[in-house]
């Protein structure tokens, strides 16, 4: 007989008939004449509850159970007369598949802190919490594909170890072979010549720059993959290695980059809010009680559109007495940005046109000379989720940023290149994965939304 997952059972189950269950015991109760046993196979938020009673031969070894061995059921599948559960098993066979030590399992029938599962993140899995966090991953993964595959982006695969930094901040992972304790040097300088790849290698911090390779061949392309940051932040919004997803278009100015934006929020929030909505109540009951009505916010609104400039003028003149000062030539700061889509506008925002002097040498200057044509998507209770831009397509005014950044046009030739032979206007974002899901989700530190965090001084499992 085939396994029936638990989750196709309450959707498509049918009285009567017989199912083979397999699953991992959450709880166990006994009486003499009879043992209920709540398990889960991670494939719904519902537990199924098995029924043997003292007729079954198995009924002595169901009434030693314990909380998180394996257990594989054969059994008729009925209507359950308690409440909240639509079905049960009267069991026929019960088969213990693994045992769990009572004594040292960490997890029990009770609410453990974020903190203390992340020291256990090989079993955190089996929680309410992460088995409903890994569902909406894997299904907003599914929209994140489905989304640009119904509108013809290829799939590219940018490489994971680079030699380019295409955020131009530094905080990169150097990649190595040669032994720490005794590098080659000329003099006090290490021969970079002798490494594998014989050049200073990274772990990428984004795929844009090869993205945008592709883009001026083929039009639309996304790229979803890992990148890393070696930034010292220990903070509830950062991590040293999460996933990206960077769309880059051809032929596309910044006003056709903000409506894919949108398009693609209000695309992920609808296919959340529909495909799993067991799991978003179970977050919204626990987690943040405004997750679903921010959702239906993002899925039903029209964003609205400002210039920096604006927004500066919004908060100067708000009244409001923020953190950090606000003044034009100043980055946005999250209480910004969550002030003009919570308060002031009420929806999400979509702000563009920002100081030269703060984004990315990439991004392209607009006629003023002062400002790009760069963009940030805000949303309430988190800020910005998406960045974006332009690309500047003009070799000669990238290749004057370049020098002012000091960036090396030889190592750079590459990129420069795309400028001389077919350049075309060009814009691309990028969207944080994991700060999503934790938008999503309403839970409180990305380190709770990824299966394994990478954060200073934890590299664990």
């Amino acid at each position: 007989m085939q396994r029936s997952k638990i989750k196709d059972i309450f959707n498509r189950g049918q009285a009567g008939g017989d199912v083979l269950v397999q699953g991992w015991v959450k709880t166990r109760r006994s009486s003499k004449s009879v043992t209920f046993i709540q398990i889960s196979d991670g494939s719904t938020l519902q537990d199924l509850q098995i029924v043997v009673d003292e007729d079954n031969p198995g009924h002595e070894k169901a009434a030693s159970l314990t909380t998180g061995c394996s257990v594989s059921v054969e059994g008729v599948l009925v209507e359950s007369p308690g409440q909240g559960q639509k079905y049960e098993v009267q069991a026929r066979s019960l088969e213990v598949l693994g045992g769990s030590d009572p004594e040292t399992y960490p997890l029990q029938k009770k609410r453990h802190s974020p903190e203390f599962l992340r020291e256990i993140a090989h079993l955190r899995p089996r929680t309410n919490t992460f088995g409903a966090m890994a569902r909406v991953r894997n299904s907003m993964a599914y929209a994140i594909h489905t989304f640009f595959q119904d509108r013809g982006f290829q799939f590219i695969q940018t490489p994971i170890i680079t030699a380019s930094d295409a955020e131009g901040a530094g905080s990169m992972f150097r990649v190595t072979t040669l032994d720490l304790n005794d590098l080659p040097k000329n003099g006090s300088q290490v021969k970079d010549e002798e490494d594998f790849f014989g050049k200073p290698a990274f772990l990428t911090v984004s795929g844009q720059l090869e993205a945008e390779i592709f883009a001026l061949a083929l039009s639309d392309v996304y790229t979803f993959g890992p990148t890393f940051r070696a930034e010292n932040s220990n903070t509830s919004r950062h991590l040293a290695e999460f996933w990206m997803v960077e769309p880059e278009v051809a032929f596309c100015q910044l006003d056709g980059l903000a409506e894919l934006a949108e398009d693609f929020l209000k695309h992920l929030s609808g296919h959340v809010l529909e495909n799993c909505r067991e799991d978003i109540e179970f977050f919204n009951k626990w987690h943040d009680d405004t997750t679903i009505a921010t959702l239906e916010g993002i899925a039903n609104s029209q964003f609205e559109r400002i210039t920096y400039t604006e927004a500066i003028e919004l908060l100067q003149k708000s009244g409001e007495n923020f953190e950090y000062p606000v003044s034009w030539g100043t980055d946005l700061q999250s209480e910004h940005e969550r002030y003009l889509t919570e308060k002031k506008i009420q929806k999400p925002v979509i702000v563009t046109d920002y100081p030269k002097g703060i984004k990315r040498i990439y991004m392209r200057v607009n006629d003023d000379g002062e400002t790009v044509r760069a963009m940030d998507v805000l949303v309430p209770r988190i800020g910005e989720l998406i960045g974006g831009s332009q690309r500047e397509e003009r070799r000669d005014v990238l290749e004057d940023r370049m020098t002012e950044a000091g960036i090396s046009h030889d190592e750079y030739s590459w990129y420069l290149d795309l400028r001389s032979y077919g350049t075309v206007p060009h814009s691309g974002f990028g969207l944080g994965f994991e700060r999503t899901v934790q938008f999503v989700t309403g839970v409180s530190n990305i380190r709770d939304v990824i299966p394994f965090p990478r954060t200073p001084k934890s590299a664990e499992f």
